[in-house]
């Protein structure tokens, strides 16, 4: 999580989202400094911020989901930075080892045990409707930077909040071995429908529609029932236990 107390806004990180880059960026070229920790929540932050802070400009990052699954799948693919095989890196994570091995582990040691394809790994992991902590906040944020236009969004955003930008964003933390689009990645009947249970009330939420070509992708009352029952759980442990899978950050606010 980004702040600024001469600028007066928040940065609110959701991974796989180009945060890493906008981070950057904030800290380097406009007064952007580090509060909480990484992937911190709003609801976090408004439990330590004063009554001015709690009126800073919010902005936060998202992405479709049919993108995302295919960047992680490449990360786990290539070993991005050593994340998963450096014990090293693995250590300042702070993340919780247990937890990190059933997850995260779990599905690099799967795509490397047996050269796992893309398909292989998405039928095998995604299987229940999708959403992550963006559900907790993020619909009430002053602005949402769209993935797939990362530099233009991140420019209206400061345009916005009425900061001069002073280059075009720089990339950051790409991940290797990608040669063609995401959509490429869904290529069989098969791992579409999968992708329409999975991911289609997130999408329907934040705006993306599957192409045309995938053919019916209406949310049926039971897939929209399913995704709703799953947020239930799923919110009480964002909101309640997943901060110990993040190593901490300096605290500051009142500046």
């Amino acid at each position: 999580m980004i702040i600024s107390h001469r600028y007066k806004y928040l940065f609110v990180e959701l991974p796989l989202t180009g945060s890493t880059a906008i981070s950057r960026e904030l800290h380097e070229n406009y007064d952007g400094d580090e509060i909480l920790y990484k992937h911190a929540t709003y609801r976090e932050f408004l439990k330590i911020a004063g009554a001015e802070e709690k009126k800073y400009f919010v902005f936060s990052g998202m992405r479709n989901p049919l993108d995302q699954a295919v960047s992680h799948y490449f990360k786990f693919l290539t070993d991005h930075r050593d994340q998963f095989s450096d014990d090293q890196k693995f250590q300042r994570t702070g993340m919780n080892r247990l937890a990190y091995n059933f997850s995260h582990m779990r599905r690099y040691q799967f795509i490397q045990k047996i050269d796992a394809d893309f398909t292989t790994f998405f039928l095998k992991f995604y299987k229940i409707p999708y959403n992550n902590w963006s559900s907790l906040s993020h619909q009430n944020f002053d602005y949402i930077i769209r993935f797939e236009n990362l530099a233009e969004d991140f420019a209206g955003v400061l345009d916005a909040i009425g900061i001069e930008n002073k280059r075009p964003l720089p990339a950051t933390n790409v991940t290797s071995a990608r040669d063609k689009d995401f959509w490429s990645y869904y290529d069989n009947p098969e791992v579409r429908e999968r992708a329409k249970w999975v991911f289609g009330p997130y999408m329907k939420q934040w705006g993306y529609e599957f192409p045309s070509e995938w053919g019916e992708s209406s949310i049926s009352w039971q897939q929209q029932f399913v995704f709703m029952i799953f947020n239930i759980f799923r919110n009480i442990y964002w909101r309640h236990f997943r901060r110990s899978y993040y190593a901490p950050r300096k605290v500051s606010v009142g500046g």
